[in-house]
């Protein structure tokens, strides 16, 4: 295999998760009985670009399907980052009913419904039809398409150029990576600024966070990396903020290369402490497995020895970072007999692959685990403190990344 983005010759191995479904490929009743797809889940380094990818990539619309089920807005924590976001760069920017903010990958209006309530003219792109009809029942404009080169230059000749994109967690979404930075500099208005939030490669290396490795994420992205794809693309990052979100993100900031901004400090800052931990040094990558293969076995080892001990056990989240961990692990209903969500979308399903069924989060009062696993640790105060009743039944909190934690 060649990079997705220099094309150089891939040798470096991250991790072999073996073969799962899509993560977020959840099963209904009737669909429990027929076979299920399977795809290589192996992860490679390019040590020209130090882009992290994928190996194998399926079919995009194997992956975000018409019934896709996850909806941003059921995090009550994401919910209050994107509305913050959106004041935040309203003021930066001066946006007004003049300005056009685009949002790539806009899901259920989680994000763009915070600049409708101000009058301010937005358009989200979103091809899984579930997560569009939720927002255009918000009164937010969706194009129901996969966005690339060829949609930004559409939209361009049609005058729909923004003054603000937005990417929240999909630019490591994106097979062609090449050809989605290229549309984004088409549909980018002189003087416009980009800002995609990915989770940093640097905190999946230091944390061990394997199990946010999954189909739908193609690449594992670092500041370096993106600061190299932009400008072979005509684009400059200008700025960096490092967040809390998804276990450790960056927001960064672009525009076109011939904008006028001076780069923040903040870029060389970040690219720095990169190059010190060693993301752009073979080694580093070198006994990630080892790492992962340990938080694998120390949570089979606590399932296995709760079941002989009588106690009962639940996971909370049907998240696809669970499912890449379940799936590794080969841990299925004898271990972890359901898992609550609070997405609707998802109770009455089952997990892909585990087929661990999917509960909504009241039946926890009446089965009263002795212990409940969050799987999407990243959210892990927000799950605990929304379930803080469970522990007066004595009900523990556990957490399995980076490490076995009864909280």
């Amino acid at each position: 295999m060649k990079c997705r983005h220099c094309k150089a010759e891939l040798t470096l191995p991250l991790m072999d998760l073996g073969s799962a479904p899509p993560s977020n490929a959840y099963l209904t009743r009737q669909t429990l009985s027929a076979p299920e797809k399977y795809f290589p889940l192996r992860v490679l380094v390019c040590t020209q670009c130090w882009l992290v990818q994928t190996e194998d990539y399926t079919e995009v619309d194997e992956l975000f399907s018409s019934d896709y089920a996850y909806f941003s807005s059921t995090s009550i924590s994401w919910l209050s980052h994107a509305s913050r976001y959106a004041e935040k760069m309203t003021q930066q920017l001066k946006l007004t009913q003049d300005s056009l903010v685009i949002e790539i990958a806009s899901n259920d209006g989680y994000l763009l419904r915070n600049f409708v309530s101000v009058g301010i003219p937005c358009l989200g792109i979103e091809p899984t039809a579930s997560t569009a009809a939720v927002a255009e029942k918000l009164g937010i404009p969706v194009m129901r398409e996969f966005f690339g080169e060829q949609l930004g230059r559409q939209l361009a000749a049609t005058g729909k150029q923004a003054d603000l994109i937005a990417g929240n967690n999909v630019y490591a979404h994106v097979p062609d990576i090449n050809d989605f930075t290229r549309g984004l500099k088409a549909v980018l208005k002189p003087g416009g600024t980009i800002t995609l939030e990915f989770p940093h490669l640097m905190r999946l290396i230091e944390h061990t966070q394997f199990d946010t490795i999954y189909h739908e994420h193609f690449s594992y992205l670092s500041l370096h990396t993106v600061d190299r794809i932009f400008k072979n693309i005509g684009l400059r990052v200008l700025d960096v903020e490092e967040l809390p979100t998804h276990g450790g993100s960056l927001r960064i900031y672009g525009c076109h290369e011939e904008d006028a901004r001076q780069i923040s400090p903040a870029v060389n800052a970040i690219l720095t402490e990169e190059e010190r931990r060693g993301l752009q040094t073979v080694s580093t990558y070198q006994h990630f497995q080892e790492k992962a293969d340990r938080i694998k076995d120390d949570l089979l080892v606590f399932l296995i020895e709760q079941k002989r001990a009588g106690k009962k056990v639940a996971a909370y989240g049907a998240a696809a970072k669970g499912n890449t961990l379940l799936n590794y692990a080969g841990i299925r209903p004898d271990l972890l007999p359901f898992v609550c969500d609070a997405a609707v979308a998802k109770q009455g399903k089952f997990m892909p692959g585990s087929h661990i069924p999917i509960l909504a989060p009241t039946v926890l009062v009446e089965k009263r685990p002795d212990y409940l696993v969050i799987l999407p640790w990243n959210i892990a105060a927000e799950v605990k403190q929304q379930n803080a009743h469970l522990a007066g039944l004595g009900t523990q909190f556990v957490t399995a990344v980076p490490g076995l934690e009864v909280l």
